[in-house]
């Protein structure tokens, strides 16, 4: 072989080396997932997916209502019911909880989530509009953008589309290089959220079309609206997709009239369940309707988001509210469970197995076998020993002439305890103007009643005694509305005056009680028949899924090893606090209950089920 012949030869090995080793390399990068350099684009009546047909089938999946550790779990269980796609929100109140102070790890981690999803083979449409409604807490919004004078959300104020564009700066950061323009695998990006239900201003959606380009987001946008309102949602050249419509011809029409006649058509928000709120029925719907449903999307080539494909659990106190007008309020549950396909614990349901075998006729391999039940544990009684009245626990008081709204004190979440005194008052009525949105009164320690916005309770009779007399006001923040015409009016604690027999109560301490950590409590054994804070350290020789069960007790909220695991109330239907697995450990475990109704409880046990459809009345 001639010297020329072996360089070449050599030449030739070594390009076959190196796009070896690329290849290898790409696979690494993108195991489980999709290639590189793919290309996501409309066809007259479908996606195209490197210029074939693609069929979205996906589930929303709402990465803080789920424990990272839990992640991938929920996503395999998504590729096995046989999804292509995951959808999620972004909440700018998780993100940015503070102003200017950014969240992008734990729970929080966005990004890693989308990747997480890629390496399970899945795809993502992208929801980070700045307002995502989704039950969740002031829809999204950071309740520090009210403490901003003359701010208005949704709008083309100046104040609010500067924050807003910090934002969503610092969201395409860590997002936009995931695009799959860019390799990675988020097809869509949804631009303002159901918008037409709220408004119809063009020239902002415009501009939030504009805020996304800018922060990289240079892939496909699009817009979601009811039907109804998809006219006022929409935007021209983004593809308005509709929410809530099932029958396919009534989606292809819709879509054409408002995208030149053109598709692709998808059901952005296909509803095969619901939510819950505080003394309301649970909500079921019948699998059987919605396999068929579902069955006469997919076979019409209509693209789907089902809402939601796994609900989880709103933690802490990030629970979202309705109240359409003045003359009700709904807060909802911490339980998302939704009836979904995926129960709260991310376990498949008979309607997981049914919407499995209608996809399965749409996709040309076989789907992954599901994976069995996760392991649940009953917990015996478990007797909370250690006790400290909340008044044994109280930070240092804020002063002001009036009472301040949990905005003015810098407070997002929690309960505020509000304190005046009076001398040689009469007896009398006592009226709270601006309850927002649960309270216990106490004089001189002593309750004396409950108000309650739900109910429209903002006044009671108080017994007082000569001298001078102390009266304590203990306000919960229930849960900012979420959706409607009210979101300007989300302050929360009391945000009018109090008075007394007519006259006005004034000066006034507040004591801030965010409860966003609880392990500077001091305990002893005594309650003093005032709300209080409970403890108990328990063994488990075994970890798995378990249920709180809080149907004994009254009104509060619980962490295990101090993650909080959202609100319970005696009223329901949930009864039961769902403890991931994941949280628990062999060994000591902590338990710490707020409990404001009844502070003589002291034990629980745990259920392997939950309890999600008891109303107490």
């Amino acid at each position: 072989m001639k010297r020329s012949q072996v360089l070449i030869y050599k030449g030739m090995a070594r390009l076959k080396y190196i796009a070896m080793a690329c290849c290898l390399t790409l696979a690494f990068i993108t195991a489980g997932a999709q290639q590189a350099a793919n290309t996501f684009t409309l066809g007259d009546s479908v996606f195209l997916l490197n210029g074939k047909p693609f069929q979205v089938i996906s589930g929303e999946i709402h990465y803080p209502r789920v424990p990272r550790e839990a992640w991938r779990q929920r996503l395999q269980m998504a590729k096995a019911m046989g999804l292509n796609t995951i959808g999620t929100y972004v909440f700018w109140n998780v993100h940015e909880p503070e102003k200017d102070k950014f969240s992008f790890s734990g729970n929080d981690d966005i990004a890693a989530f989308v990747k997480m999803a890629q390496e399970e083979g899945l795809w993502v449409i992208l929801r980070p509009s700045p307002y995502v409604c989704a039950e969740w807490e002031f829809g999204g919004y950071p309740y520090w953008l009210q403490n901003e004078k003359g701010l208005i959300v949704r709008s083309k104020e100046k104040q609010y589309l500067a924050e807003y564009k910090k934002y969503i700066l610092e969201l395409g950061r860590q997002l936009a290089p995931l695009q799959v323009n860019k390799g990675g695998n988020i097809l869509m990006i949804q631009v303002e959220n159901e918008y037409g239900s709220y408004g119809s201003d063009k020239e902002y959606l415009a501009i939030n079309r504009d805020m996304f380009i800018e922060a990289g987001f240079d892939g496909m946008l699009y817009t979601c609206d009811p039907a109804k309102d998809i006219a006022k949602g929409t935007l021209p050249g983004l593809l308005p997709a509709v929410n809530g419509v099932m029958n396919p011809a009534t989606i292809e029409s819709i879509i054409r009239q408002h995208h030149n006649g053109k598709g692709p058509f998808i059901v952005a928000e296909w509803y095969p369940a619901w939510f819950d709120w505080w003394g309301e029925p649970h909500h079921t719907v019948s699998a059987e309707k919605y396999a068929a449903e579902l069955d006469t999307l997919l076979a019409a080539g209509m693209s789907v988001n089902m809402y939601m494909f796994h609900g989880g659990t709103t933690r802490g106190f990030m629970n979202g509210a309705n109240c359409y007008d003045t003359s009700f309020y709904e807060p909802q549950t911490s339980s998302y469970d939704y009836d979904a396909p995926l129960n709260e614990a991310g376990n498949a349901t008979h309607k997981f197995q049914l919407f499995r075998s209608v996809i399965q006729k749409y996709t040309a391999a076989p789907l992954p076998a599901v994976p069995p039940a996760k392991k649940t544990i009953a917990i015996p009684e478990i007797i909370l020993k250690q006790a400290v009245s909340l008044f044994k626990n109280l930070p240092q008081p804020v002063n002001a002439t009036s009472p301040l709204s949990f905005e003015k004190l810098g407070q997002a979440y929690g309960y505020v305890l509000y304190r005046t005194t009076v001398k040689n008052a009469a007896a009398g009525m006592l009226a709270v103007n601006g309850l927002r949105d649960y309270a216990l009164v106490f004089v001189n320690g002593k309750k004396q009643g409950v108000l309650d916005r739900m109910k429209k309770q903002d006044s009671l009779w108080l017994k007082l005694d000569p001298g001078t007399q102390t009266i304590d006001i203990l306000v919960e923040n229930m849960g900012r509305i979420n959706f409607g015409p009210n979101l300007l009016k989300n302050e929360k604690g009391i945000v009018g005056n109090v008075l007394l027999n007519g006259k006005e109560l004034l000066n006034w301490e507040m004591f801030s009680l965010p409860m966003s950590a609880i392990d500077n409590i001091t305990y002893g054994n005594a309650a003093n028949g005032q709300p209080v804070f409970r403890k108990a350290e328990f063994n488990l020789s075994e970890t798995g899924d378990t249920y709180l069960d809080m149907s004994q007790w009254g009104k509060g909220c619980a962490w295990i090893n101090g993650h909080h695991l959202g609100r319970y109330w005696e009223i329901g239907p949930q009864q039961t606090l769902y403890v991931p697995a994941e949280w628990l450990k062999k060994g000591k475990n902590e338990l710490v209950v707020f409990e404001m109704l009844k502070p003589s409880v002291d034990k629980l046990n745990a259920l392997e089920k939950p309890v999600l459809d008891k109303l107490k009345k």
